[in-house]
């Protein structure tokens, strides 16, 4: 077998790695054969000198292959999933899961915390009482099977090299390496023994990558290593220069998406990238023959309640209340203080700083910059204006959610400088900009 260091030199001097080089790698990183030294030498080794597609498309599928990959027998339809790289006011997943069940797909979202200015999926569903998101894998088969949707976190036996890769890269500056990220990402879904994923590829102030091109450029390559790994997959490209939803922080976001599933609150910029997304999994995964059927279909499981239903199945079945959808102020965490955060002038709100937003919500608590941090589920915004929207010297531009009237007092003037105000109403941009599909070179 080919050495670890042997490896590295290859990738060192240039030099594209084999799939017999990358699978004895990734073979060592799991069984702890290769040390933390030489998996943080092969990370800066990628990240100064890349890999081709082909590379990525290795690496990904040896760390899909380093654990165990589910399979679904005879489940009687298309088992799918989406990815985002993570947003403000981004409650999506927690929508469109039960959107893609109620149109016959399969979901088995595996999904992540939030750490630093972006929200994480799983610590809001972690704000309903008793919801568990740390189910073992047979049970989350189980549950998959029964109402089509189940979220969880990750487990130790799906892509195993992954974890121990990512926790090198954290501390080596080597995160951002395109190759090794998207190889993390995908490894991971592709363990879920997908048949078509969604991408959502985030630009603007509140993205992981705030240039479109830069996001376009991720976009395509994401999309076509899927699409090489033999998994069907599209990637839309969607504008984070302002909060998705009016809410950010984990009990508000939720209960605002137990407000989109009964059609009580749908701000339009939310509505879009979730159904442009659920529509195009829907399409990709064959359960409807073109987008525009794909788009009714998605609208007519929202409309008719049945995406409503399955959420409520899944938070009944995953430890949390029977009844979060008829009573979530029952349930969900309120903050101590709940109060506006008010205009100094009459105008428009021409732009949001989006990462503001997100960093507000973190020094209230509601968000984590390490690992470890604990996290206020009752804390953040509610009720932000969107951009374009008037707004009069003295009315909100956003509801503050704090733990203490001396936290309340230390977010607000920063809250208030988030928001840009205007005399004039700004131009309207897309909030979806284009949708790139995955193609195989195979």
């Amino acid at each position: 077998m080919v050495r670890a260091e042997e490896i590295i030199a290859r990738k060192r001097d240039g030099h594209s790695l084999s799939e017999e080089h990358i699978a004895a790698f990734v073979s060592g990183v799991a069984d702890g054969r290769v040390t933390d030294a030489q998996i943080a030498a092969f990370t800066m080794v990628t990240w100064f000198n890349g890999m081709d597609e082909e590379e990525t498309v290795r690496l990904t599928l040896a760390m899909r292959d380093s654990g165990t990959v589910l399979d679904w027998p005879d489940i009687g339809g298309p088992v799918l999933d989406k990815h985002s790289t993570g947003g403000v006011g981004d409650l999506v997943s927690l929508v469109l899961g039960p959107v893609v069940a109620a149109c016959g797909g399969f979901v088995p979202m595996i999904s992540g915390r939030g750490l630093g200015h972006t929200g994480g999926t799983l610590d809001k569903l972690e704000s309903i009482p008793g919801f568990r998101t740390d189910l073992g894998i047979d049970r989350f088969r189980q549950l998959v099977r029964k109402q089509g949707i189940a979220i969880v976190g990750q487990s130790s036996r799906l892509a195993p090299a992954d974890r121990r890769i990512y926790a090198v890269r954290d501390v080596t500056a080597t995160v951002s390496s395109p190759p090794l990220m998207i190889s993390s990402i995908l490894s991971k879904k592709l363990a879920e023994g997908l048949d078509a994923l969604v991408l959502d590829i985030k630009f603007g102030s509140g993205a992981f990558s705030p240039d479109l091109e830069q996001a376009t450029h991720l976009a395509r390559q994401m999309a076509a290593v899927a699409a090489n790994a033999g998994v069907a997959c599209s990637a839309l490209l969607t504008d984070m220069n302002e909060p998705l939803a009016g809410s950010a922080g984990n009990a508000l976001e939720m209960a605002e998406t137990v407000a989109f599933l009964r059609g009580e609150a749908r701000r339009p910029r939310l509505q879009e990238v979730i159904t442009g997304l659920s529509a195009e999994l829907v399409r990709l995964g064959g359960l409807a023959d073109s987008p525009e059927a794909a788009l009714e279909r998605v609208q007519a499981s929202l409309d008719s309640g049945h995406a409503a239903e399955r959420f409520a199945a899944m938070v009944a079945a995953q430890g949390g209340p029977s009844d979060l959808l008829e009573h979530p102020e029952d349930h969900l965490a309120a903050a101590e203080i709940v109060r506006p955060v008010e205009a100094e002038e009459d105008g428009f709100v021409s732009s949001v700083d989006t990462k503001a937003v997100g960093d507000i919500v973190v020094s209230l608590g509601g968000g984590r910059l390490r690992a470890d941090d604990r996290i206020d589920p009752s804390v953040g915004l509610s009720r932000q204006l969107a951009v374009g929207e008037r707004v009069a010297r003295g009315e909100p531009v956003a509801w503050l959610h704090a733990a203490s009237e001396e936290s309340w007092r230390a977010a607000a003037p920063a809250l208030r400088r988030a928001f840009r105000i205007t005399s004039g109403a700004p131009a309207r941009n897309p909030v979806v900009h284009a949708i790139i599909e995955g193609a195989s070179d195979q």
